[in-house]
C-alpha cells in the first residue's frame, strides 16, 4: 500500500508541477521587454534622426554661402 501511496502522490505532484509552469507568463513578460525596447528605439532615432538633419542641412547651408 505504501508503494502504490508514494506513486499516486509523485503522479500528483508531477501534474501541479505542469499546470502551475510559468513558462507562458515568462514569454509573455519577454516579449513585453523586447517591445518596449524596441519601441524606446523607434523614438530615440526617430527624435535623434530629426535633429541630425537639420544640422546637416543647417552645415550645409553654411559651408554653401562660403565665398572665395
Amino acid at each position: 500500500m505504501t508503494g502504490l501511496m508514494v506513486s499516486m502522490v509523485s503522479f500528483i505532484a508531477g501534474i501541479k508541477d505542469k499546470l502551475t509552469s510559468e513558462k507562458g507568463a515568462t514569454a509573455t513578460e519577454y516579449s513585453l521587454l523586447v517591445a518596449f525596447i524596441a519601441f524606446g528605439i523607434i523614438l530615440g532615432v526617430t527624435f535623434f534622426g530629426t535633429q541630425l538633419n537639420t544640422w546637416f542641412n543647417d552645415l550645409g547651408t553654411t559651408v554653401g554661402n562660403w565665398k572665395n
